[in-house]
């Protein structure tokens, strides 16, 4: 495993709040059918007090380089140390009846790979047809010729979006803003 993906290089460039998330809380989530590390999914369906929902560009794949430019784009660098500190604090989501769920266009196939490869237990979808971009409008950038999700985290209780994290940075401490978040919030 490539250690120097697992960190993040210093001086990233942060990502602006460019506000493509005001019209996302209170919406219930639509029923959207997604191949998973777990198989089909409906994460309309999904049974939890809550759920976390954390959109991201793409974790990088072993003996494949990084896009051109990837540290260059604000908010593009991370998605594997996300990833991984995510793991690292599942249980104590687990605390909270949080069941938690990363998105991201990359194959279904990438993802289990990368799944097994750094243990993770999280469950990874692969939303490559971009439905949710298509139904909630989550916001997305280009490069090399493919869209990609801006990295974005919603929680949700009860079918509808409660909070959403946007933009977010360091995208490797983010899980702290969660938990966080969960503390504050969950006896309601």
């Amino acid at each position: 495993m490539n250690k120097d993906l697992e960190q993040l290089p210093d001086n990233l460039p942060q990502p602006r709040n460019d506000e493509k998330f005001d019209h996302l809380v209170g919406i219930t989530i639509p029923s959207i059918t997604l191949t998973s590390t777990e198989g089909v999914t409906d994460v309309s369906k999904i049974d939890a007090r809550y759920i976390v929902l954390y959109f991201f560009p793409m974790m990088s794949v072993p003996e494949k380089a990084l896009p051109l430019g990837w540290n260059g784009i604000p908010g593009a660098r991370g998605c594997t140390p996300q990833n991984i500190k995510i793991n690292e604090h599942i249980e104590d989501l687990q605390e909270y009846g949080v069941r938690v769920c990363g998105i991201s266009t990359q194959s279904v196939d990438e993802l289990t790979e990368l799944s097994l490869l750094r243990k993770l237990s999280q469950q990874l979808i692969s939303d490559s047809s971009l439905k949710f971009q298509e139904k909630l409008q989550i916001p997305t950038f280009r490069v090399e010729n493919k869209t990609m999700y801006k990295r974005l985290t919603l929680i949700v209780k009860n079918s509808k979006i409660v909070r959403v994290f946007y933009p977010i940075f360091p995208p490797d401490k983010h899980i702290f803003e969660i938990l966080e978040w969960f503390e504050t919030n969950s006896k309601s």
